[in-house]
């Protein structure tokens, strides 16, 4: 969920508004075309369908539309709120008035379910007509305030928007239904974790959406009481007062959404020691426990290595250890990786760092796109890093990208995002326009000082580093600055702007250079960034990628898969250091990716057939040609082996 800081008291940036920047074409326009064309449209007839989700059908129950019991999950209200998030943005920049009619029928709908005390979500709603035992607040893994929290944050968009007030009046009941609630846990201190809690954010940008500060009171509030928790758990990031967070831990997706909640609370309040958690909990994330593309949480279960060893310090979707990081059953939740943007996004407003955008666009890059198929309708739930061909056990979830996964939470929270990506494009600051993520786009700039002006940028980014920056119609009489990223993975490239040449290094890498413009009506700038393919090697701690290596090209990870070697299996190839690779154009189904050509070695070896440890015998190495393709990539053309690291031959 994107947020509007414009009137926070400790945002130095923020956002543009939701229609200033629009992809034109290149790489991230044809993700917003899937996204709103074919991902949209599916998960509708998901969200429809009573025999798969029986979303909508529980909303219909709850309107007296139709009769029967809650079916599917505790948190389908959530999902299908995120969801419209991302049909609001698809309808409204692609102007698509059938959409908007249907959103509009499902505002009135949510209305009609929501009941007269404000609380609205559609499982204790039936369970308490029904009489079934189910009652509201009984079970915080009922995700009821997961729910608002989500409706809190579609409303917002719908209101900024359109500037309707349908949506955002039931969402200002719900949310007058929570301040009520926290007021009462606030006299009792009978307090309960709400999981993942997406409310925090969701009530601070009611706030910001509407200027009623009882929205901010309540979300400070519910923060506040969560040291009051009895008995906490590192499973939802309550067993230390908040304040005494110094490490990443626990469920990754709850982690995310609180560290995120409490980036928009210290944009409104500036408490600087809930500063100083974010950024130490922040840099534990991405110096110990972040895979190289940008996934989070590695474990599917754990037990806590920062509390005790017993029962209760169970983690699920866990931060585990520093540095553990294993690679066919890495879990790295699609919703924990969106939960990080959204949590880089928040804190790149207070503290204009590259490294917070640095993450966004690797993570969005390698983590989001590997999660939806090419035709936009399939998803995975988990995102490995090294799929093989036959494994004694069985993962939690399907080693292929499906349809419909019974957590059905990451496919609408992929498509908000992407959905949204647009707004990834730039910050504002008072003089300033920050450059976040890069693509083809246009763009009408005005900044707090009152300068406006139009800008088209340029660019074949990822696959290629050139980017022209055109400012046309510039309005305003005071001096105002371009601030280009320059990313993480850059060592050499230059800036060239009004006959001045700056020779980029790697010194300048995860930085911005700031252009800064004076009494022009018009500008061109043109950027390079120079994309070697480059090896990188994890942290020796790392036990997985001992001497292994990843072949990564600007902010794009490589992979091989079986269908990029004519040998018989991918695990046997070995990286030569002195190769050279060609970066090729290749087609998967309809989309171009740019692949790279190259040799790698291929060790003969022959083992004893059974047992876990195994006599080696080589008959030596030879060269066979291969192809890696980005990441994000895999999966779309069959069932085969993957792995993004490969062991490196010393010759």
């Amino acid at each position: 969920m994107l947020t509007n800081t414009t009137q926070s008291n400790y945002a130095n940036a923020s956002p543009l508004s939701w229609d200033a920047v629009n992809w034109t074409n290149g790489f991230w326009a044809d993700v917003f075309y899937s996204c709103a064309t074919k991902t949209v449209p599916h998960l509708q007839i998901m969200f429809e369908n009573n025999n798969i989700s029986h979303v909508l059908e529980n909303f219909r129950i709850c309107a007296h539309e139709s009769d029967g019991k809650h079916e599917g999950t505790v948190f389908g209200d959530g999902d299908f709120y995120k969801w419209m998030e991302a049909a609001m943005y698809s309808a409204y920049k692609t102007n698509n008035n059938n959409l908007k009619a249907q959103i509009d029928y499902y505002i009135d709908l949510i209305g009609r379910a929501q009941l007269p005390d404000g609380y609205i979500s559609t499982k204790q709603i039936i369970g308490e007509r029904q009489q079934n035992g189910i009652d509201r607040l009984g079970d915080i893994n009922d995700f009821e305030v997961y729910n608002f929290g989500h409706l809190f944050t579609a409303a917002c968009i719908h209101k900024r928007i359109t500037g309707k007030d349908s949506f955002i009046s039931i969402a200002d009941k719900a949310a007058n239904y929570l301040k009520n609630l926290y007021e009462e846990a606030a006299k009792t201190k009978d307090v309960q974790t709400a999981v993942c809690p997406s409310h925090y954010m969701g009530l601070i940008e009611m706030y910001r959406t509407t200027s009623n500060k009882d929205y901010l009171t309540t979300a400070s509030l519910a923060i506040e009481l969560r040291d009051y928790v009895k008995d906490g758990t590192d499973d939802n990031q309550d067993r230390l007062p908040l304040k005494k967070h110094d490490t990443i831990l626990g469920h990754a997706v709850r982690a995310n959404y609180l560290y995120a909640g409490l980036s928009d609370l210290y944009c409104e309040k500036g408490d600087t020691s809930y500063r100083q958690v974010l950024e130490k909990v922040w840099n534990n994330l991405v110096t110990e426990k972040l895979y190289i593309t940008g996934g989070c949480g590695a474990l599917y279960n754990s037990a806590s290595p920062y509390g005790n060893f017993f029962i209760d310090q169970k983690v699920h979707q866990a931060y585990g250890y520093s540095y553990q990081l294993p690679n066919v059953t890495a879990y790295n939740e699609t919703c924990a990786s969106i939960g990080s943007i959204m949590w880089s996004y928040r804190m790149f407003q207070f503290d204009q760092k590259a490294k917070y955008f640095d993450l966004i666009e690797r993570t969005m890059l390698n983590v989001n796109l590997a999660a939806i198929s090419f035709d936009g309708t399939k998803y995975f739930y988990e995102n490995m890093l090294r799929r093989t061909k036959d494994l004694p056990y069985k993962l939690i979830w399907p080693l292929e990208r499906v349809e419909y996964i019974l957590s059905y939470c990451c496919p609408p929270n992929l498509a908000r995002s992407l959905a949204q990506s647009s707004e990834y494009a730039y910050m504002q600051s008072d003089d300033t326009l920050w450059c976040g993520i890069y693509g083809a786009n246009t763009a009408d700039i005005h900044l707090k000082s009152n300068i406006r002006f139009h800008m088209d940028q340029t660019t074949d980014y990822p696959y290629d580093g050139t980017i022209i920056f055109k400012l046309s119609d510039i309005q305003g009489d005071t001096p105002f600055h371009l601030n280009i990223r320059i990313p993480e993975w850059v060592t050499s490239g230059y800036i060239n702007y009004d006959n001045q040449h700056l020779d980029i290094t790697s010194e300048q890498a995860s930085s911005y250079h700031t252009i800064t413009l004076s009494n022009v009506t018009s500008a061109q700038i043109l950027v390079q960034f120079d994309m070697p393919v480059r090896y990188t090697v994890a942290h020796p701690y790392v036990e997985e990628t001992i001497n292994q290596a990843a072949i990564e090209r600007g902010p794009l990870v490589y992979c091989i898969e079986s269908m990029d070697t004519e040998k018989e299996t991918i695990e046997d190839l070995l990286i030569d250091l002195h190769a050279e690779f060609k970066p090729t154009p290749y087609t998967i189904h309809d989309k171009t990716v740019l692949a790279l050509e190259s040799e790698l070695y291929h060790i003969d070896k022959r083992t004893t057939p059974n047992g876990l440890y195994r006599q080696l015998q080589i008959d030596g190495l030879s060269k066979t040609p291969v192809r890696l393709i980005p990441y994000f990539a895999w999966d779309n053309r069959g069932f085969g082996e993957m792995k993004i690291w490969l062991p490196i031959a010393y010759r």
